[in-house]
């Protein structure tokens, strides 16, 4: 195979951040992709309605003249949320998801849930109005290791939260164990988990393993590559309730090399490149259009990209990093000469 064409990928888990940052990586985000889930952790959070509006105008305001490209806006869950507040913002046709972080859980969390009881008229609002909530499946206690942190909150938060709450749609978000691919396979079409770029590429070695490599540190952290291998056959599989969602997370790299670096890796410039790699690997090019383009929309309800996107084998071009007014962000490097990309 010498070239590829899928309908126009979207990204269903997006990190823009806000002002320079934003001007700087949303371009390389709206050349390839036609649509993503844009994540509402600034700093204030995106909470309500109106501010989910006035990040979408500051999104489109960024856009560069002639790039296509549309905001999926999300709202940040918080124990003090109005629920007819979610529900007018959904009913306006502008929020396409609640997202959910346990407080402490990731960057700028800090808001997010630490009593899941003050969220329950929230979350039953939400299975009414048929609006998905986003999770990042992580516990944050101090005595659960962090490389369990998903397997728990699976079965301490997730399950029983699914069981209180019938109906709701659920992402798993950025899944990265086996346990939660498993988890995902075994319950109905309310549920449909994402997977990373980076996570099918990389295990916890490659960010341990001979020095520490900040540029590989994300959360939910890398697993073992058990887990790896896991989630690279649920992404190959054809199986529709995986969907791709980059989490593609920009940093300068002066805030990732801190000695309390930041949590990330800066993937919308080569996602795609690495994707067909991944799925040549695996004799699974036939996939590829499915677990980009074809699955997220059917969850979220959303139609199938009109346009295209080509892929052709022919060596993608570096990536080292991308300059901001902030300073430079560095792309995730594979590891591995990537010899397709984008037409």
């Amino acid at each position: 195979m010498t070239s590829l064409t899928i309908a126009r990928p979207d990204d269903w888990h997006l990190h823009l951040r806000d002002g320079a940052m934003m001007r700087a990586v949303l371009p390389h985000t709206a050349q390839h992709f036609a649509r993503a889930i844009i994540m509402p952790n600034l700093v204030p959070p995106v909470v309500t309605g109106a501010q989910a509006m006035a990040y979408r105008d500051r999104i489109m305001a960024a856009l560069p003249e002639g790039m296509s490209f549309e905001p999926l806006m999300t709202l940040y869950l918080t124990e003090d949320t109005d629920p007819d507040d979610v529900a007018a913002a959904h009913a306006s046709g502008l929020v396409k998801a609640v997202k959910l972080y346990p407080a402490g859980a990731t960057t700028n969390s800090a808001s997010g849930v630490a009593d899941f009881g003050k969220i329950r008229a929230t979350l039953d609002r939400m299975a009414q109005i048929g609006l998905p909530l986003c999770v990042h499946g992580e516990v944050t206690d101090a005595n659960i290791d962090i490389f369990d942190r998903e397997a728990v909150f699976i079965d301490r938060v997730l399950d029983p939260l699914r069981r209180a709450t019938p109906g709701l749609k659920v992402v798993m978000e950025h899944i990265t164990t086996s346990n939660a691919v498993d988890y995902a396979r075994a319950q109905d079409d309310s549920l449909g988990a994402t997977i990373t770029t980076h996570h099918l590429v990389i295990n916890r070695n490659h960010i341990l393993a001979g020095g520490i490599k900040p540029h590989y540190y994300c959360l939910p952290v890398a697993k073992r590559e058990s887990h790896r291998l896991a989630l690279r056959a649920a992404a190959t599989g054809g199986e529709t309730r995986f969907f791709l969602g980059t989490d593609s997370a920009p940093h300068t790299d002066a805030n990732k090399l801190l000695p309390c670096g930041c949590a990330g890796c800066f993937t919308a410039p080569n996602t795609m490149a690495i994707l067909a790699h991944v799925f040549e690997e695996d004799s699974a090019m036939d996939k590829l259009e499915g677990f980009a383009s074809r699955n997220g929309p059917a969850f979220y309800g959303l139609p199938v990209n009109a346009d295209t996107l080509t892929l052709t084998r022919t060596p993608s071009p570096k990536h080292g990093h991308v300059d901001t007014e902030d300073g430079p962000v560095t792309v995730f490097d594979p590891g591995f000469e990537l010899n397709w990309s984008v037409q």
